[in-house]
């Protein structure tokens, strides 16, 4: 029996809105609320912990990343693809 690869949701869109995610993470980016949101903490911890290690600096990852959610869209927690 074989089984699909972890963190890969084989049916239906996420509950989690990619506009929601996008401007979570344009505002609050710098800590990963974004990421949170979705589900994906791995990231959202990265994030936070970049942003605090350069002075606030590392906060441009999170707001490039927004851009980039609200333009490409992108998965949550469980691998699902973000509703519009």
């Amino acid at each position: 029996m074989t089984y699909p690869p972890p963190y890969q949701y084989s049916g239906g869109v996420s509950d989690k809105s990619k506009v929601v995610a996008g401007i979570l993470q344009i505002v609050l980016g710098g800590f990963g609320i974004g990421r949170f949101y979705i589900g994906d903490t791995k990231t959202g911890v990265l994030q936070l912990v970049v942003t605090l290690v350069t002075c606030g600096i590392g906060s441009l990852w999170g707001f490039v990343d927004g851009i980039l959610i609200l333009i490409n869209g992108g998965v949550d927690g469980q691998g699902r693809p973000l509703r519009d």
